[in-house]
């Protein structure tokens, strides 16, 4: 799913009117309806609703909500702000119909008026601003959102909860309504996708107003949101006569004393995401614990208690480095030295990156199209610092095509940056997966799907969706507090299992 700006998302509903024949007050009706229909689906007709409506296009939504929510038998009622700012076209056209229909269905606040005694059983939607907003709420307006914040009410947004921002955060104290669930038309708006605005979003709704494709079709956009399609896209089902030469041969590199278990689980991750052959690179202190824990994984070691040196790896398909590695100065030194020899993409993570942040010379050493892993103080430590997890992606964005490499910028919703300047959101995954270990099962995994022939940009954006939906998995077994990260390894084949049904349907 591509990501719009507010403007192109105004610009695609201007060109839905151009294009289908369809005007500006159909098109909010369309949008009004939609909601309604949700509203319908999950409230009964005993639910009592207060519309706080605005006086633009958003507000208009509200109004025409408050009359189709009328007719379908629900006790609704709109509060239109009266800030002395013009109505938009069709704010005043809605205003009218619902004045036609009953002027008991509205009131209007005037300045330095609230809404007192609501009963806190009654849900308010909030429809005073919508992604038309281009300055800080102040006055009036924020201390009225203010106040709604303070109620125990439900809270529904439409479209956006009003004072947040479509494509960026403010950094000062803005007045924004903190809703339960958001009822958004047609795309994502970006700052969805980041962390600074769960308070405010609550559980986001996605509902098809029809906007017109060929717009979305032919516009481009450097943000995208991926989903199963895309997916399909990449994924490459096995042969019938596969054999293990044909699916790759991994080494994952790691582990040094006290910390065997991280390259442990991403040797494993990469087995069960279907690599042919995996060769764990580890000290000798973890030998016996590999070859007991995985009997599949081959070993080779060198070092007693961390890795002395990264030789022999021209037989592989594929290099994942980083997991547990530990910052001895034997290995720092045996891992300047592998990559500025080694030529192929490969995958970076954990103590790989704090040894680049490290000695930043290394950064223009890594060989085109590798793949860095880093979590956000990771890549803070990187790079620097952000105001804003957005900004922060942004920069990752400059900086995978400054060196020409793809990062995998972890978080919620990670972004996959590309060299050419594309960002991937991914949309699997849960709290439940923020526990020591899946960062290094996600290398193992992006690391197997690199050995067994995917192109790196390919392997990082469904090596990211396959992580999120095994953990989905997970969490639906375990819950999210109980899950770790080898119940993310365990649940790869219910992962796998899904796409491929989904490929068959």
């Amino acid at each position: 799913m591509k990501l719009f700006s507010a403007e192109q998302i105004r610009a695609c509903d201007l060109a839905t009117i151009n294009n289908t024949n369809i005007s500006a007050i159909d098109l909010m009706e369309r949008a009004a309806m939609a909601c309604v229909s949700w509203l319908l689906a999950n409230f009964n007709t005993n639910s009592v609703f207060a519309i706080i409506c605005g006086t633009g296009n958003n507000g208009g939504d509200g109004l025409a909500i408050t009359r189709l929510l009328h007719n379908e038998g629900y006790n609704v009622k709109a509060f239109i702000l009266n800030t002395g700012i013009q109505k938009s076209t069709c704010c005043e056209l809605n205003l009218k119909r619902l004045q036609d229909m009953d002027a008991g269905l509205f009131t209007l606040l005037d300045v330095d008026t609230f809404i007192e005694d609501l009963p806190k059983d009654i849900i308010i939607f909030d429809a005073i601003l919508g992604t038309g907003l281009n300055r800080v709420i102040a006055g009036w307006v924020a201390q009225f959102i203010e106040h709604l914040n303070l109620l125990p009410n439900r809270k529904i947004s439409i479209d956006i909860p009003s004072g947040l921002f479509a494509d960026y955060f403010v950094t000062n104290n803005s007045t924004i309504i903190k809703a339960e669930t958001t009822l958004s038309f047609q795309y994502y708006k970006r700052t969805f996708l980041h962390a600074e605005s769960a308070i405010y979003v609550g559980k986001i709704v996605i509902l098809d107003i029809g906007l017109d494709k060929e717009f979305e079709f032919n516009t481009q956009t450097h943000y995208q949101l991926l989903d199963q399609n895309d997916i399909l896209s990449i994924y490459k089902p096995r042969t019938k006569f596969g054999h293990k030469g044909n699916f790759g041969n991994v080494l994952i590199a790691g582990g040094s004393y006290g910390k065997i278990g991280a390259v442990a689980l991403s040797a494993n991750a990469a087995l069960r995401t279907g690599a042919g052959l995996v060769t764990a690179l580890l000290p000798h202190c973890g030998y016996s614990i590999m070859q007991t824990y995985l009997p599949e994984v081959m070993c080779k070691t060198n070092g007693e208690t961390a890795i002395e040196s990264v030789e022999d790896y021209e037989s592989y398909n594929a290099i994942g480095i980083g997991p547990g590695l530990g910052k001895d100065e034997k290995t720092i030194d045996a891992f300047s030295v592998f990559i500025t020899n080694y030529n192929q993409p490969l995958v970076l993570d954990a103590d790989a990156l704090n040894m680049i942040a490290n000695k930043k010379e290394l950064l223009s050493k890594l060989p085109a199209n590798s793949i860095l892993t880093p979590h956000p103080k990771e890549f803070t430590r990187l790079f620097g610092s952000s105001e804003n997890s957005l900004l922060q992606v942004d920069k990752a964005r400059m900086i995978a095509m400054r060196y020409n490499i793809i990062i995998v910028l972890k978080n919620h919703h990670s972004a996959i940056l590309s060299p050419t300047g594309q960002c991937f959101y991914n949309n699997t995954g849960n709290s439940g997966m923020a526990t020591g270990g899946s960062g290094d099962v996600l290398t193992g995994i992006i690391t197997s799907l690199l050995a067994q022939g995917y192109q790196p940009l390919e392997a990082s954006k469904f090596g990211v969706y396959l992580h999120g939906l095994a953990g989905d998995f997970a969490a639906l077994e375990l819950s999210e507090e109980a899950m770790v990260a080898s119940d993310i390894i365990y649940n790869l084949g219910n992962a796998f299992n899904k796409i491929t049904n989904s490929l068959n349907t």
